[in-house]
């Protein structure tokens, strides 16, 4: 499983609840991140620079949910707070996280980031896993 992981031979599909609907930007994202050990943060930028990853994601909207949208991602690259930085680079921020500007936590102060599935090859079997997590049961995910 280490090997699959390291090869990145596991497809990971995330959901994220926010305020907004994504307007205007491409359905696969590409930036640059680089973490701040000091405060637990990434941080963005459109063009590579010197300590800076090459992030990318592809996402779609799954359906509105009341005044928010849920929206499905899918990682190329997994970097620290990819999901997160990212979006919150381009303007919207996932409902909770305040960390990446979002207006109010959650009451649970838990953010809605959710890591929906994994699909990998057995190592042994050579068949296809999938792995999917049902979502919280707490009332942001009340969909």
């Amino acid at each position: 499983m280490t090997k699959l992981f390291r090869d990145k031979n596991i497809q990971k599909t995330y959901w994220i609840i926010v305020e907004k609907q994504i307007m205007n930007q491409p359905k696969h994202l590409i930036h640059f991140l680089k973490k701040n050990k000091k405060t637990n943060k990434s941080f963005a930028k459109n063009h590579e620079e010197k300590g800076y990853l090459k992030s990318e994601l592809s996402y779609n909207l799954i359906k509105k949910i009341q005044s928010n949208y849920l929206y499905e991602i899918q990682l190329m690259t997994g970097r620290h707070h990819q999901i997160r930085t990212q979006f919150s680079f381009i303007g919207i921020n996932i409902k909770g996280d305040i960390k990446y500007g979002a207006k109010k936590p959650n009451n649970d102060k838990s953010i809605c980031l959710h890591a929906r599935r994994i699909e990998f090859i057995h190592p042994i079997k050579k068949s296809k896993l999938t792995i999917t997590a049902p979502v919280p049961n707490t009332i942001n995910w009340k969909i």
